[in-house]
């Protein structure tokens, strides 16, 4: 599967949402292609790496965030559960797990009752090392400024405000994929 091909069907190429996509994508999927190599033992679906960490944005599309160019009707922490639905619909069901998993370090069913989001009442949260390692490379790339890679403790700030159980999973991740437990 060629995941431009995929997102070229729904995203304009001319535009201003697609080049930060793109961009976006190409630098989570850089990094975790990067740190999955650096880890033989864990045996990582490399090409589904590529493939889902390109894709796991597509849903922002039906997001209303002009700041990106996305002119959709929904809530942005939408996206992934929103992308999940598309994959699906395209015969991709490993890849929409990723997308509706990645937000943040995950989103649990007690989160979404508590901040009351718009969310199907599950919990999404990564389960596959794929899932996880993804979801991990996300975190230091912004759409607004993906060239520029976020610090450890820039992340820790941004999750702090989601929950200690947020901050917990991306120090976990922290170590687990980088075999140390802060900088």
């Amino acid at each position: 599967m060629n995941p431009l091909d995929l997102i070229e069907r729904y995203y304009d190429k001319n535009t201003k949402v697609y080049r930060i996509l793109i961009n976006h994508s190409r630098c989570v999927a850089d990094k975790a292609l990067a740190l999955a190599k650096s880890h033989p033992e864990m045996n990582f679906d490399l090409a589904f790496i590529e493939e889902a960490a390109m894709l796991h944005d597509i849903g922002m599309i039906f997001c209303d965030a002009p700041e990106i160019g996305c002119f959709g009707t929904h809530h942005y922490v939408c996206h992934g559960f929103l992308g999940a639905e598309l994959l699906r619909k395209e015969g991709f069901p490993r890849h929409a797990r990723v997308c509706e998993r990645h937000t943040g370090t995950g989103i649990t069913r007690q989160m979404i009752k508590e901040k009351k989001m718009p969310l199907p009442y599950r919990d999404f949260l990564p389960v596959s090392l794929e899932e996880q390692i993804i979801c991990f490379a996300d975190k230091f790339f912004s759409k607004t400024n993906p060239d520029i890679e976020k610090d450890y403790f820039t992340i820790l700030k941004s999750l702090s405000k989601h929950g200690d159980e947020t901050v917990s999973r991306f120090k976990d991740w922290y170590e687990l994929f980088l075999g140390q437990n802060e900088p």
